[in-house]
């Protein structure tokens, strides 16, 4: 394989990283409160999931669901 002839400098090598960076957090609202939330997650707030009950926010325990409703 190919090798450098000379060590690359801290500047050369900060030039080509400096277009790597880290994106946001991409967050939605819930459908419920309206507050914002993370993607594909529970809501914090009011214990919702694509308008449906997933947890008792007061008793912070998850509320089980039957087959009939998955579907």
């Amino acid at each position: 394989m190919a090798e450098p002839k000379k060590k690359s400098s801290k500047s050369r090598t900060r030039q080509r990283r400096h277009q790597i960076e880290m994106t946001t957090a991409n967050y939605s609202y819930c459908e419920k409160c309206h507050e914002p939330k993370p993607r594909h997650q529970v809501c914090y707030n009011c214990g919702t999931y694509r308008g449906k009950k997933v947890i008792d926010i007061e008793k912070k325990e998850e509320i089980p669901t039957t087959d009939s409703e998955k579907k």
